[in-house]
Formats: structure tokens, sequence, C-alpha cells
């Protein structure tokens, strides 16, 4: 998988997005004359720190970006953008209207949400009604407690299951044979470019967990010790992190999108 997706993309997008920046937030409402598929980003207030972390928008807006026109390039999907041709990404809260207009919804460090009463029940409702969360970048024990703990909030009864890797997402496009451990940039340099697990032993192994509405559609999908959206964000920043962890981290997310989109 790893070498097939290394040719496709040929080389990182250096100079396109470059290092992290602002950008301009936009609402999923601004993308229903657009078309195609649009990236939306939960925003929440953290209750916790996490190491390395920076709230609801880590790797944000470059992952944003990077993994809708990679889904261009390399399926035939179309995706919403903006004036200038860049792809289009939204960010939205689980209080907000235009959270129904978003059919995927993408959390990060979440190791560190706290949900209010009226977001429980926002976000129970999107769930149960056909919506899609991927929650990613959190590592170690206590913020897989943080994160579960919110989650049987959310939707209470519903068990949380690790995907066998015979499950239809891991076959949607590529087949992804396991879960790669994927470090944040900065981590991975500091380990002088050798380790990838921030928790040390406790976060040595990565694993994907789901929760299943009552017809075994996923609902919910969460990425444990693992950065997979740093794969993304930081493709252009350096050639041998871009070769070592972004062809993998593109294989799971065009999996999840396709997954998300026709389920």
């Amino acid at each position: 998988m790893l070498l097939v997706l290394a040719v496709t993309f040929a080389e990182p997008l250096a100079g396109q997005w470059g290092r992290r920046r602002r950008a301009p937030i936009r609402k999923p409402s601004e993308a229903a004359e657009r078309g195609g598929f649009t990236f939306c980003r939960l925003e929440y207030q953290p209750v916790r720190s996490e190491w390395l972390g920076t709230g609801w928008d880590t790797d944000y807006p470059d992952g944003d970006r990077n993994l809708p026109l990679r889904l261009s390039q390399l399926t035939t999907a179309d995706i919403a953008r903006t004036e200038g041709g860049d792809p289009f990404h939204a960010v939205v809260r689980a209080t907000e209207a235009s959270l129904y207009e978003c059919p995927f919804l993408f959390a990060s460090d979440v190791g560190t949400i706290g949900f209010t009463g009226v977001e429980v029940v926002r976000l129970r409702d999107y769930l149960l009604k056909g919506g899609f969360l991927w929650a990613d970048d959190f590592w170690g024990d206590r913020a897989w407690q943080n994160w579960t703990f919110e989650m049987a909030r959310v939707l209470p009864g519903h068990s949380i299951v690790r995907l066998p890797r015979d499950h239809v997402l891991f076959h949607t496009l590529y087949s992804v044979d396991s879960i790669p451990q994927v470090p944040s940039i900065q981590y991975w340099r500091r380990s002088g470019r050798l380790d990838t697990s921030e928790r040390g032993a406790e976060s040595a192994t990565p694993t994907m967990h789901g929760i299943m509405d009552e017809s075994g559609r996923l609902m919910v999908i969460m990425t444990h010790n693992t950065d997979i959206a740093d794969g993304w964000e930081r493709e252009g920043e350096d050639d041998e992190f871009f070769y070592l962890f972004s062809p993998n981290a593109y294989a799971v997310g065009i999996n999840v999108v396709i997954y998300a989109l026709t389920h």
C-alpha cells in the first residue's frame, strides 16, 4: 500500500499549503451550492489539555485542505471548492443547525473534549439520523478514558468495538492491513526521527474502534494512539516525513471518507 500510494503521489504538496496559517472559518451552509464533498471539523470547548495538542484546531487548517485535495486526485469524487479553486472546508459547533449539512464530521485532540448537555443531545440526534463522526489524535489511557466517557453520554447503550481487519471500511478503496502510527511531526523530530509512540509504551499500539447503529452502520470511528491527520497536514514540510507517513495516512483517510459517503 505504501509503495503504490507513494508512486501515485510522486511528491508532497511542498509550497502549496506550507506551515499552518490562519484561515477564514467557513460554515457548512456556504458549501450548499458548491456541490461535492465538504470536510467538516467539529469545534468544541476543551476541558483539559493534552501534550502537543491544541484542542479542536489541532492539524487545522492544512489537514482539512489536503485530504479533500488528495481525494479528488486519487478518486473520481467531486469536492467543494472555494472561489479560488481550493478545497472548501468548514468548521461547525454541535449546537449549530448547519451540523446537519455535514455527512462527515472530524474531531481532533478529542482527549480534551467535554460536551455540554446541549451538545450531547445534538450530537446524538445528528448521529442517529445518519451522521458520521471521526475522532483522531488522542494518545494514552487518560485521553481514551475522557473520550469514551463523553461518547457514553452521547450514545448511551452503544458499545465501542475494535474494528476487525475484514471490516469493509478497511477495503473501500485501499486495502489497509493495519492502522499506521503517525506521530506529530514535532514529536518525531524531537525523537531524532526514530520514534512514533508519543506516550511511550502506553501508546505503543494504534487502533481503530467504532460505534455502530442497530443496522451495523458505523456512526463513530476513533483512531487512538495515532495522529492520522498530521500525515495530511504536514506532508509539505518534510520529504522524509511525507514518504514515511503521508501515503498510509491518506489511504486510511480516503477509505473513511468513501465509507462515510456510501453508508
